[in-house]
């Protein structure tokens, strides 16, 4: 059945905001964006009156360990790093997928309707991520993507695990080698694959190397994490030595080198801003910082990092970076087309477009006023949220069964 929203102040992030809009949704998607004269609306279509709200594309967290790094569950929840190999390539966020996990309940209480679920850092090579909507019962339902990225790591972390260890890698050189050597043995892999391939001869698959193959063939982006502005640089460093696609993850010395980062057109999924200095890698966080890339040409997204920050939090984080000095628009841009763009997803996701999917969050008003919440949440054009006013909390769609 087709839905209408209708009459609010709808903002498609990627036009003009239409006040007293429509948004159509038919079959999961977005088929029209409008004012009320230029959208035909079926006769039989549901109405939902948003007079007096906004309504926006949900919200995309392009790095979290939403359903891998489950809160309140200990060790026995906890599938976020593989830490026994520092080259990971292999192993796959998607099988540690539970959607059952509460922080998916509080990403759509935060308009967050689709996040990449992300390895953690522990590895040089932690393993390949996962796009997932924020509602469904099984990894079946909510993967919409499963083929998006490969997280790597520089700095602090490996080099701590495994100099623990008393093993390679123990330093930054150790840490750079490792990854320099796995791309090094994955090109060589793909040009005899590719060559038994037009022999017609039997070839073994190694899944470390084929997945790394992908990358080197631009198929799958590189997603870095890295704090520290030299790290930054040797991540540039070894994309422009390989030829991949680099995305910088976290950033957070980004700004003391934003202009090396703008010349280079290499995108920064920044954050978490709201989490303390533990370490020294992150004794220069600033919530200005995403201003300072933004203004020096920087394709910026933010990110919670969940569970390092509740996921439910970032339009807080977008706020106050807004209070620092970041633009609303490229706030809000840093909650949408940024974060789908920047890792190939923005076909499906990250504005409200004809044919994107019907990822649609009504909010009392401007989502950067942080005493505005989200009203109603749709994914793929289904109700899955509903503020209760008169329970003052959220109601969420039953995921235990199907209509």
């Amino acid at each position: 059945m087709a839905r209408a929203i209708v009459g609010g102040y709808v903002v498609p992030v990627d036009g003009e905001p239409i006040d007293g809009g429509t948004v159509l949704i038919e079959d999961g998607r977005i088929a029209a964006v409008g004012t009320e004269a230029d959208v035909d609306i079926p006769e039989d279509a549901e109405l939902i009156d948003a007079a007096g709200a906004w309504v926006l594309p949900g919200f995309v967290d392009a790095h979290v360990h939403l359903g891998v790094h489950e809160e309140g569950e200990g060790w026995s929840g906890n599938d976020t790093n593989e830490m026994t190999d520092p080259n990971g390539a292999r192993f796959r966020a998607i099988d540690g997928i539970d959607p059952f996990d509460v922080g998916f309940d509080d990403a759509l209480s935060g308009g967050v309707t689709s996040v990449v679920v992300k390895p953690g850092s522990g590895n040089p090579i932690g393993g390949q991520t996962v796009a997932l909507k924020t509602w469904g019962r099984t990894a079946l339902d909510v993967v919409f993507a499963d083929a998006v990225s490969v997280k790597s790591a520089l700095g602090e972390n490996p080099k701590r695990v495994y100099g623990e260890k008393n093993q390679t890698p123990s330093t930054r050189l150790g840490v750079a080698a490792i990854i320099r050597e796995a791309f090094t043995k994955a090109r060589n892999y793909a040009a005899q694959r590719d060559h038994a391939r037009a022999e017609g001869k039997p070839f073994d698959v190694d899944l470390t190397l084929e997945t790394l193959s992908k990358v080197l063939a631009g198929e799958l982006y590189w997603d870095q994490h890295t704090h520290r502005a030299d790290d930054i640089v040797t991540a540039i460093r070894l994309a422009e030595e390989f030829g991949y696609k680099l995305v910088v993850n976290h950033g957070t010395e980004g700004h003391l080198i934003a202009d090396v980062l703008a010349e280079r057109e290499i995108p920064v999924i920044i954050g978490p801003l709201f989490s303390s200095r533990a370490k020294v890698e992150l004794r220069h966080r600033t919530l200005r910082a995403p201003g300072i890339l933004h203004r020096a040409g920087v394709k910026i997204a933010i990110t919670t990092d969940h569970p390092v920050v509740p996921i439910n939090f970032l339009v807080y984080q977008a706020a106050l970076a807004v209070k620092d000095g970041l633009e609303p628009d490229a706030a809000l841009r840093a909650l949408t087309v940024n974060p789908a763009a920047m890792l190939g997803l923005g076909d499906r996701i990250g504005a409200l477009k004809p044919g994107l999917d019907a990822d649609v969050v009504v909010w009392s008003g401007d989502p950067l006023d942080v005493m505005n919440r989200a009203l109603r949440v749709f994914i793929r054009g289904r109700s899955v949220y509903q503020y209760d006013e008169a329970r003052d909390q959220g109601v969420i769609a039953e995921r235990r069964y199907r209509e």
